[in-house]
């Protein structure tokens, strides 16, 4: 985990981390500090329900997302996004003396406008936020960098949620608020100017004014890509689901709990540390790739600890409000606690591999306008999101019964997406294999084209080598496959979501032959990583056949580079041949086995002779089976 916190140290990302923090402790430590001060003094402010006031305030601080983020998106590629970064600083320090000026005038709508300008801040600063990264890291560094600035953003957000609470709660805490809301601003500008350049895309852009036309062009943008588009579903959901669960806490800590205004910030606190453990956790459970495996991890997480939320709110109040020790003591908070925390957690593995999916998958001359749809797609969810939590409410639903209704939703929503696309659940399979049966040694995966087309070929071990290789590559790769093995009952749903190829011999299906050529071919020509196991059979003895010339016979028709690849260590595993059929003996299974992929050098389609290859694949597999 030392190498992603070892990007802080650096000027291409340390400045522009200072800055995203400051900026998120501020909007937090504003937002909170008005939520408690209106939830617990409701009564000095206006004369509707705490519950409802807290979201609208909600519903008001996105709003501006819905509004601008077209905008937003168009400036971020057309200009500098270091000197934008700049200039949104500026504004924040504007929006801070509005502020100021409101709780001066105890004005409950210049305080909502400030609210609302700071959403504003936020929206401009987004589409920079997450275009930037990839200008400045290297795709390797993409989900460490994602995941610090998850992370950071919600430690930002528990420092600025405990110095809002605690504010709000003390004598002049107006005054207060408002010098800390304007020092944080005024140190915000101060570290984006470190931040370094960051060319403009598409510094000829014209910027088109209507953020109606614009919001459909930029979401037509990100519709190109499907597994984009639905990554920007994903990430929108999460957001919704957050939302609504952040804006409960006031009423939660007051009329489930029992609590006083401090127990607001024990709750926002728990909730956002395990976002942050789940972030940083997310480049060690990937081994520094993109691995979309851990966002059905998440869902599932987010699903389960929901409903026992939901089950273990206390159904009675203490006969006075407690006091943070006092309530740490009484019963069934702690298990509400862990709850929380779960669910944080669980929701970093969820959120940060969506980021980085989508940034990886974006075209690079549009990026920012993407994520501009994206957090036009996200305002539009947390807005229904906010409306429909105030609905349910109204009609007299309880905030634990909500609690469950949206965990529910959540497993809905899930398995909608996963359906769409079958990628992340196999993905999800692999990474359960490659983290449960087996431990996976990588070498020289970087050799691998992360784009363009590519033959790989593999020795033929046991019957997970497909799933092995899938786990060791970030792209998405077509197996070329036999079509007995590819109908099983149950491993067929995770061959046809990874788009395996069934092949035949001449001899049982000539016509299912010639179609896998041409669906070789076809994928080969489109740019996608065909993989193969020359050999044509799993190894019965844990030495490699002899390579087939169906190698050369796909060559003829794409000269693409052939990427020779080698497994060791699964001979003997449950899954080989060895002492019998596979999974025959089971008691045998040693967990977290040691298994290595090895990647050679890319061959010449003109030099890559079948013998040869299977001299490559030897020599990189050495002496271990």
């Amino acid at each position: 985990m030392s190498s992603q916190f070892a990007l802080l140290k650096t000027r291409r990302y340390g400045p522009f981390f200072g800055t995203q923090f400051l900026g998120a402790f501020n909007d937090n430590l504003f937002k909170n500090a008005l939520v408690v001060l209106l939830t617990f003094q409701t009564t000095q402010w206006t004369a509707m329900k705490p519950e409802l006031l807290a979201n609208l305030a909600a519903g008001i601080f996105i709003l501006p997302f819905f509004l601008f983020s077209a905008t937003a998106g168009q400036l971020a590629d057309k200009f500098d996004k270091s000197r934008l970064a700049r200039l949104v600083k500026v504004l924040e320090i504007v929006i801070m003396l509005i502020a100021g000026v409101g709780f001066w005038l105890h004005s409950l709508a210049s305080l909502l406008f400030a609210l609302f300008l700071l959403g504003l801040h936020s929206t401009l600063f987004g589409p920079v936020k997450y275009a930037i990264l990839p200008q400045h890291l290297r795709e390797e560094e993409l989900v460490g960098g994602n995941a610090l600035i998850e992370a950071g953003t919600f430690v930002a957000i528990l420092i600025g949620t405990l110095f809002g609470g605690l504010l709000a709660g003390i004598e002049g805490g107006k005054a207060w608020i408002t010098a800390g809301c304007l020092l944080t601003a005024v140190l915000g500008y101060l570290t984006s100017r470190g931040i370094p350049e960051a060319p403009a895309p598409e510094p000829t852009l014209k910027i088109n004014p209507n953020p109606f036309t614009e919001t459909w062009r930029n979401i037509g943008f990100a519709r190109e890509n499907r597994t984009v588009f639905l990554s920007i579903l994903g990430i929108s959901w999460f957001w919704l689901f957050g939302a609504l669960l952040l804006a409960q806490f006031p009423a939660y800590a007051k009329n489930v709990l029992g609590g006083t205004e401090t127990s607001v910030t024990l709750l926002l606190g728990t909730f956002t540390l395990g976002i942050g453990f789940g972030s940083l956790l997310c480049e060690r459970l990937s081994a520094k790739q993109l691995e979309i495996g851990l966002v059905p991890f998440g869902s599932i997480g987010l699903t389960v600890f929901g409903l026992d939320l939901a089950f273990a709110s206390p159904t009675t109040l203490p006969p006075i409000p407690l006091s943070i020790l006092p309530l740490l003591h009484s019963q069934g908070t702690l298990h509400v606690l862990f709850d929380l925390f779960a669910m944080g957690l669980f929701g970093g593995f969820f959120i940060v591999p969506l980021y980085a999916l989508m940034q990886i998958r974006s075209d690079a001359s549009h990026r920012a306008r993407i994520i501009a749809a994206n957090n036009i797609v996200n305002a539009l969810f947390m807005v229904v999101g906010a409306g429909a939590a105030a609905g349910l409410l109204s009609n007299g639903l309880s905030i634990p019964t909500l609690f469950g209704v949206a965990a529910i939703s959540n497993a809905a929503v899930a398995l909608y997406i996963y359906g769409l696309v079958p990628e992340f659940l196999l993905r999800f399979i692999v990474w359960l294999l490659v983290h449960s049966v087996y431990r996976l040694e990588k070498s020289d995966i970087d050799r691998i084209p992360d784009s363009g087309p590519a033959l790989i070929i593999s020795n033929h071990v046991s019957f997970v080598d497909a799933l092995v290789i899938t786990a060791a590559c970030h792209r998405p790769i077509r197996f070329v496959m036999d079509h007995q093995i590819f109908n099983w009952p149950i491993l067929s749903f995770v061959f046809k979501a990874g788009r395996a190829i069934p092949i035949a011999s001449a001899k049982d299906d000539p016509v299912l032959l010639e179609r896998a050529f041409d669906e070789v071919s076809a994928a080969l020509a489109g740019g996608e990583l065909v993989a193969i196991f020359p050999e044509g059979k799993i190894t019965s003895d844990g030495e490699l056949c002899p390579f087939r010339p169906g190698i050369s016979r796909i060559l003829e028709r794409n000269a693409v580079p052939v990427i020779p690849v080698a497994l060791s260590g699964l001979w003997g595993s449950i899954f080989s041949k060895r002492d019998g059929r596979p999974l025959g003996n089971l008691w045998k299974a040693r967990p977290f086995r040691r298994i290595a992929i090895a990647v050679g050098q890319p061959v010449n389609p003109g030099q890559a002779v079948p013998e040869a290859l299977r001299n490559t694949v030897l020599e990189l597999r050495g002496a271990e089976k």
